[in-house]
């Protein structure tokens, strides 16, 4: 087993990088290098293809035989050995995402792709039936990265439940760094600003907030690894993902077709990923999606309810299980349906004075759902109740409709509150109904709860 994390989670006194290039940027760096080589030597893609041993490119289809399959994506983290030099020896994963491919096919021709994080600390069962911090599966394995992702997905799927993962993907803490240097560097505004040093973790961040920094590699990682504000971990994700997309806009947006990028992106591929997707499975996939809209990638994340200590390890999450079942069920069970064009026309017809609202404060703080329903009143609707949802875990606001009601009087209440992706749902599509006797039940969530407290104070 690894060796056990000897601070709390919140602790923050060693900082190890954590940021992981989503499964879209991998397929676009494959998709951007056939393309490169095609410019470069005046070949079509499907002569490069052939160079590969692809005449022709598979459908994913055919190498996997289903619609649908599920990758457990890794990012592994490293430390610093005796001589001050990095080792991956018994790394962990420190980044854990289960994720969801659908596949294009005739009525989804673009696919769609979602993703769970499930985070670093949190409580699992071991194989040996012992609990410890969910990325610790990883570790123990010195550098066998096959055995120890394999071991990691035995503990991730049974975490989930689901059955298991058709393949794994692993990238090493230096694929965003040596990626950016790759492409010669990118432009970065910092949401705030960093002062930060840990001599010992060799980080050194000083950024001003609202800046733009040319970043190299050394410098955009670290920028993503801060958390040592009021926000921690949530603001460390963002700025993870803030990196990602800018990253991902510039393969797409600039021509890498010169020979100099073209192999220092391969080269990071070879130093950095360990898969077992075969290299015409990973073209195949990545020519399947080289067109998906990166915006439309469904992210959630384990929720958790409580924490804990180990005498293992520490401090541990414990995961919401009914959050987390809706989440892998919604993900990993049901199949995506294309919502109908709404008319809006119809919509606006509708009346708010006929329309029934019970609102519930599913966000955690208190006086969100007075606001909602206030606002509600004042757009003439009619507010039933008030109260507090099942739980407090709503990062993202819901609108539940009525039974055998229409779904265009959620639509009329999801378009006075200025909510365009809300999700919206009827009694019996969500084990969390409208409240009886009212029409539309609004589940107040800590985006809605935002966005009023910023309107508060303009």
């Amino acid at each position: 087993m690894a060796t056990p994390d000897p601070k709390p989670r919140r602790s923050g006194t060693k900082v190890i990088g954590r940021i992981l290039i989503a499964f879209g940027l991998l397929v676009g760096m494959f998709a951007g290098v056939v393309a490169a080589q095609a410019i470069v030597q005046k070949r079509s893609a499907t002569d490069v293809m052939a160079g590969y041993g692809m005449p022709f490119i598979e459908s994913p289809q055919a190498h996997f035989g289903k619609d649908r399959i599920a990758l457990l994506l890794m990012g592994i983290d490293y430390s610093y050995d005796s001589k001050d030099q990095e080792t991956s020896a018994n790394a962990r994963a420190d980044t854990i995402k289960a994720v969801s491919l659908n596949l294009p096919t005739q009525k989804n021709p673009s696919g769609s792709v979602a993703m769970l994080s499930v985070p670093r600390d949190m409580d699992a069962v071991m194989p040996s039936g012992r609990e410890n911090k969910i990325n610790a599966a990883y570790g123990g394995f010195d550098y066998n990265y096959a055995a120890a992702a394999h071991n990691e997905e035995k503990v991730v799927a049974q975490f989930l439940g689901v059955p298991k993962f058709d393949r794994y993907l692993t990238l090493r803490i230096n694929a965003t760094k040596e990626l950016v240097d790759a492409i010669g560097g990118i432009d970065v505004v910092p949401d705030e600003t960093m002062n930060y040093d840990d001599t010992w973790g060799h980080l050194h961040i000083h950024f001003k907030g609202g800046k733009k920094y040319h970043m190299t590699g050394e410098q955009a990682v670290s920028y993503a690894r801060f958390r040592h504000d009021a926000c921690s971990d949530p603001c460390r994700i963002k700025r993870q993902d803030q990196v990602i997309k800018i990253t991902i806009a510039k393969l797409r947006n600039d021509k890498f077709n010169d020979l100099l990028h073209m192999n220092a992106l391969i080269d990071v591929v070879r130093r950095n990923v360990y898969t077992d997707l075969s290299q015409r499975e990973i073209l195949s996939l990545a020519w399947a999606f080289a067109k998906i809209d990166l915006k439309k990638i469904d992210t959630q994340q384990v929720p958790f309810s409580a924490d804990k200590d180990l005498a293992c390890c520490g401090n541990v999450l414990v995961a919401d299980e009914i959050g987390k079942a809706k989440l892998v069920k919604r993900i990993f069970a049901d199949q995506p349906v294309p919502r109908a064009p709404i008319d809006a026309r119809a919509v606006a017809a509708i009346a708010p004075a006929t329309v029934h609202v019970a609102v519930r404060n599913g966000s955690g703080r208190k006086g969100e759902g007075l606001k909602v329903a206030e606002t509600l009143r004042k757009a003439g609707f009619v507010v039933d109740s008030i109260g507090n949802a099942p739980s407090f875990a709503y990062d993202a606001t819901e609108i539940r409709v009525r039974d055998n009601a229409t779904p265009l009087l959620g639509e009329r209440v999801r378009t006075a509150l200025a909510l365009k992706n809300t999700t919206l749902a009827s009694d019996a599509a969500t084990a969390t109904p409208a409240v009886a006797g009212s029409d539309v039940t609004v589940i107040v969530g800590r985006d809605l709860a935002d966005a009023t407290t910023v309107e508060a104070s303009k």
